[in-house]
């Protein structure tokens, strides 16, 4: 297996990605490689630096970095050399086996779309987030940033990319599925959910539950996947990082409201595209990469999108 790392990617790149990459290293079995995909220059002065031997992984060069402030599609046209796009062509040419970026999340989804394309059957991918429960068992919360308007066959078939995720991933037999709402009689929503809400009632593809409140995201009982479009779903995702440092900043330590950090987690997969592609938070340290990279290493090795293939056929 062949990992590729974008290491230019990210507001504190390439110092965190090239730390982050050799702190995965470490914790990954040795016949995973790690493309290091970037300046080779700055690869190799880093990981000197850091007293890292830079033989331990593959090193791709590219003279071209995606900038957080550039355009996604201008950039991803025009910068050709960048590690972005030199990333995505060797997914597509199966040179690696995933591809990790804490980058423009713009050109992330470009390359993901358009380079990689979705899985035949697929309208529209999704990235997901995970929430913590008090009941110890994660909620899937999709999609939360790909899709700010999303039609009902959409949040339909977000409930079957869940629940494939939930269970391949969690080893959730049978993930139950919850439509965020702002009630939870049957009647309750705009136009959109109530029209999603019949159409997932009566599936057969996945689990369905019912509607989902705001007051029930993290003490859940109910679900172990949570489906909105991305415009809610990102509100909810801002909100729970908000949530963690105000936390953390008034000195409440405790191991429950620890699992908001996004460094735990570090990236998360984009659902519903024909290879596995993790899309990182610009923000992260070292720390962060490293569980981006362990965290593209478990979706590559648990066979989540042939899961999907199946599942979709």
């Amino acid at each position: 297996m062949r990992i590729g790392v974008d290491i230019m990617g990210g507001d504190f790149a390439p110092q965190t990605t090239v730390l982050g990459s050799f702190l995965a290293r470490d914790q990954i079995p040795e016949d995973v490689e790690l493309v290091l995909i970037g300046n080779r220059e700055s690869i190799i002065q880093i990981s000197e630096d850091n007293g890292f031997d830079f033989n331990t992984v593959s090193i791709v060069h590219a003279s071209e970095s995606i900038l957080m402030s550039d355009h996604p599609y201008k950039a991803f046209s025009t910068k050709t050399e960048s590690s972005i796009v030199k990333g995505f062509k060797m997914l597509k040419a199966g040179e690696i086996d995933a591809f990790c970026s804490a980058g423009n999340t713009g050109a992330m989804l470009i390359g993901a779309s358009k380079v990689i394309t979705p899985i035949p059957g697929i309208i529209r991918p999704a990235i997901t987030a995970i929430l913590p429960n008090l009941t110890g068992t994660p909620n899937v919360l999709l999609d939360v940033g790909i899709n700010p308007d999303s039609r009902p066959d959409v949040l339909y078939q977000y409930g079957i990319l869940g629940s494939i995720y939930s269970r391949v991933l969690f080893n959730i037999a049978q993930p139950r599925v919850g439509l965020v709402n702002l009630g939870s009689e049957d009647e309750k929503g705009n136009l959109i959910t109530k029209s999603a809400f019949q159409l997932m009632k009566e599936s057969k593809d996945f689990n369905f539950v019912g509607n989902i409140e705001g007051n029930e995201f993290f003490n859940n009982l109910k679900t172990e996947v949570l489906v909105c479009d991305g415009f809610v779903g990102n509100i909810i995702l801002k909100q729970a990082e908000g949530f963690y440092h105000l936390v953390r900043d008034r000195g409440i330590k405790d191991d429950y409201f620890e699992e908001f950090n996004f460094e735990n987690f570090g990236g998360t997969p984009v659902l519903g595209i024909n290879k596995p592609v993790i899309v990182g938070h610009g923000i992260s340290n070292s720390v962060a990469i490293k569980n981006m990279i362990l965290n593209s290493w478990t979706v590559c090795k648990s066979n989540l999108i042939n899961n999907i293939k199946a599942a979709l056929e």
